[in-house]
């Protein structure tokens, strides 16, 4: 029996682009249908995320146009990461397999060809990994690369260059909605989840049209966000530096108490003020990091929605 495939794109702000990308997503679904891979019943799933712009009107006209183009609107803007959740979710019932995948044409839809074959393999998760960064600036591929060094190094298990590209089968879905976590970061979770993966490899282009919702500095955070619901190892860190820090001055405070009994002492208010610097740079950045795991907590317990669902193309009923 042939797998049901559900394509699902988040879009924020993407009038730009939906109507040059739209097109090939359709028509990679229906390549694969040819080719007898995928089920006739297979869907563009475009999940807008309180776009400001026309997206949502594009989106509605694409739906009158093809069966094959559904969409969904959250109530307002909730960021990639629910987005993405969303989409997920709301196919895991309708479908037998989901490929998440943004919506600029940047990533290389052809390599959904190698995904799908890979789930009928066996493969419940299969990872969309970039395999060169030659269209990215230097500093763009330094800081993206460190990215994903600086997740591993800190206790995220992260694919190496993956983002969110990515093959998911319901079975697998059905499991991760048991992960009720509101800080989302999607590509440290699913690894989590376990079952056979595997990774397929693909070259990156530039993106056709609009602009990059993920700049450095939204980068950033997500490392951080990262960070922060899977690991705690930064308090480990901070554990460590305070029992170091707490050594050197211990020796530094006999040092002091030598050289007085010495008389090798000298009033030095510069050294004061240095150490008093040091310490207190080290309390605050230590009182910082231990704030975000403690807000993180405090938002964990509202159990707010990660998405509110406003308006389908659909009739979800019928879908089934």
């Amino acid at each position: 029996m042939k797998p049901v495939l559900y394509i699902v794109i988040p879009c924020y702000n993407e009038e730009e682009v939906l109507p040059i990308t739209a097109p090939e997503f359709l028509a990679k679904i229906n390549e694969l249908v040819k080719l007898d891979k995928i089920d006739d019943k297979s869907r563009v799933m475009f999940v807008n995320d309180g776009s400001k712009d026309k997206t949502w009107e594009i989106i509605k006209d694409l739906a009158k146009q093809d069966e094959h183009y559904i969409g969904i609107t959250q109530s307002r803007n909730r960021g990639h990461q629910n987005a993405v959740l969303a989409g997920l979710m709301e196919a895991k019932e309708l479908c037998d397999i989901t490929i998440s995948i943004d919506c600029d044409g940047q990533d290389d839809i052809n390599a959904m060809n190698e995904m799908v074959d890979a789930y009928a393999d066996g493969c419940e998760i299969v990872y969309g990994v970039r395999n060169k960064r030659d269209t990215d600036t230097f500093f763009k591929r330094f800081t993206a690369e460190g990215f994903y060094k600086l997740l591993n190094g800190m206790g995220a298990e992260v694919v190496f260059n993956h983002a969110d590209y990515r093959l998911v089968s319901s079975r697998v879905l059905n499991e991760f909605a048991n992960y009720k976590e509101v800080n989302l970061f999607l590509r440290g979770m699913f690894p989590l989840v376990g079952f056979k993966s595997t990774s397929v490899y693909y070259a990156r282009n530039e993106r056709i049209a609009g602009e990059s919702h993920y700049p450095l500095k939204k980068m950033l955070s997500l490392a951080f966000d990262g960070i922060t619901s899977l690991s705690v190892k930064p308090i480990h860190m901070i554990t460590g530096t305070g029992i170091f820090v707490s050594f050197i001055s211990l020796v530094l405070l006999v040092y002091s108490i030598v050289q007085h009994f010495l008389g090798n002492t000298d009033p030095g208010w510069s050294s004061i003020m240095v150490a008093v610097c040091f310490i207190g740079g080290i309390q605050l950045i230590s009182l910082g990091v231990i704030g975000e795991y403690v807000g993180k907590t405090y938002m964990e317990t509202k159990q707010r929605p990660r998405y509110i669902i406003s308006e389908r193309t659909y009739d979800k009923s019928e879908e089934k």
